[in-house]
């Protein structure tokens, strides 16, 4: 005989929500112990709650009836915000947005990593917390996302193209955008004149259900040194809807550098696998940072906060302690970004990345900036990163890791355990599993310093820096 399902829906009366949780959520918690995940609400507020999920130790519900509202709160600057998954703390003030942040950073190293930490050096906070992203993905659709109040209307809706975010969840629903607050001014314009000059010309939207239409995404790249970005991606050719799009953006937007086109048929959006086309000007944009360009082109990695960036390799190579003496390894290197902002107060730099154009970016761009000093090899981290090429090309005094979300694979940290160095530099965007894999490396490791640091405002998400020192 099956379980029975416990009922999820339950309603639960002036229940406060004392922290901050995943994914952007809050947690609330009952006199009686019961814990409650809830995406609208903020840490101090007093709410009713409605549940529709029961998990094994929690709930998952949403606030109904507010009765007490929290001083962390703020007023949300966006039209969209409860909708869009995009900013999903619009409402909290940035202080206490940094507050929380902080907490997960310690609170994993701690509960995770078991790990015993010295005084945090506070979170770095971002200049900008609205227009901060150099890189944003629109979609197209032919039939957007309606809100509740306008299925219940009796007004026809003639109008249902969209080009704005996916709805979290749903790969098939798109919110259409009238603002959007997290790119600089004039990537909002050019997305409002593709819209508008997309409906006055009548071109198609794409419908990925039916697999019809025209339009499928719009990707804007506008860069610290004021240079833009614009790659339109079509289901189907159709030259003259392509043309008259192009020749508009081309004429009204002059700042634009590189204006690129993809013809894509297949069944997901992933440009990874196309080929990006040059309408007019460059095959890419440069960025800019203390005096280095960065050649970034449709499929290139580049952190999504320019200035941010700069605070965050700073501290990593602060916290490296480069006398001009050390080789250095890079792991996860990317396109060479930070392996090229520390070589100047380096030996040499060693730069180890899986993915292959990655690497040519980053060789193509250490000889633009004229650095000499760096060498960069392609492979997955566990089979160039062995024993032997480290006999190869030396051991290193420092080695600066910033691996992706799910963190360093056994194997790598092994081979960190084997190889000893005196000082690991850890840059992580999860620091779950960043306190994971310092747990492993604890045995012969100390941290001596970390700091959280704010990448993307108005969002949970947090980066952290540990500076690992061998236990001599």
């Amino acid at each position: 005989m099956s379980k029975r399902r416990k009922r999820a829906n339950k309603t639960f009366e002036n229940v406060p929500v004392v922290d901050a949780g995943a994914k952007g959520k809050s947690v609330a918690k009952t006199e009686d112990g019961a814990v409650i995940f809830l995406k609208n609400a903020v840490p101090g507020d007093v709410v009713d709650i409605q549940t529709f999920k029961k998990r094994k130790s929690y709930f998952e519900g949403e606030a109904t009836v507010f009765h007490t509202l929290s001083d962390r709160r703020t007023e949300p600057v966006c039209k969209h915000f409860g909708t869009c998954g995009g900013c999903k703390w619009q409402h909290m003030s940035y202080e206490s947005q940094l507050f929380f942040k902080q907490k997960e950073v310690v609170e994993n190293l701690t509960r995770i990593g078991h790990l015993e930490l010295p005084e945090v050096t506070p979170i770095a906070g971002s200049e900008e917390q609205y227009y901060y992203r150099n890189k944003m993905e629109f979609s197209f659709s032919a039939s957007r996302w309606l809100t509740l109040e306008e299925i219940q209307s009796e007004v026809q809706i003639e109008d249902k193209k969209a080009l704005g975010f996916h709805i979290p969840g749903m790969w098939d629903k798109i919110l259409h955008l009238d603002e959007c607050h997290l790119h600089p001014a004039i990537g909002e314009q050019i997305r409002l004149s593709v819209h508008a000059f997309a409906e006055a010309e009548q071109i198609e939207y794409f419908n990925p259900r039916e697999k019809t239409g025209v339009l499928r995404t719009l990707m804007l790249r506008m860069s610290s040194t004021g240079e833009i970005m614009v790659v339109i991606q079509f289901f189907k050719e159709d030259e003259k809807a392509r043309i008259s799009l192009l020749e508009h953006l081309k004429n009204s937007f002059p700042q634009i550098k590189s204006l690129q086109y993809i013809i894509n048929e297949k069944a997901n959006d992933t440009i990874y696998d196309q080929e990006v086309i040059c309408y007019d000007g460059r095959d890419h944009i440069f960025e800019e940072m203390e005096g280095l360009q960065f050649k970034i082109n449709a499929k290139s990695f580049y952190q999504t906060n320019s200035k941010q960036a700069f605070e965050l390799y700073k501290i990593t190579r602060d916290f490296a302690g480069l006398t001009g003496e050390e080789l250095v390894y890079d792991l996860y290197t990317g396109t060479g970004t930070i392996a090229q902002f520390v070589a100047k107060k380096a030996n040499h730099v060693v730069g180890i990345e899986s993915v292959p154009v990655a690497i040519e970016d980053a060789k193509a761009n250490a000889a633009h900036n004229g650095i000499d000093n760096t060498t960069f090899f392609a492979g997955d981290m566990r089979d160039v990163f062995t024993a032997d090429f480290i006999a190869e090309h030396g051991a290193p005094d420092v080695v600066i890791t910033d691996p992706p979300r799910d963190g360093m694979h056994k194997d790598v940290v092994a081979q960190l355990l084997a190889l000893a160095a005196p000082r690991i530099v850890y840059v992580s965007c999860n620091s779950a599993t960043q306190a994971r894999d310092l747990a492993l490396l604890n045995e012969q490791y100390k941290v001596v310093k970390y700091q959280p640091v704010d990448m993307f405002p108005q969002t949970h998400h947090v980066e952290s820096v540990v500076l690992l020192e061998i236990i001599k």
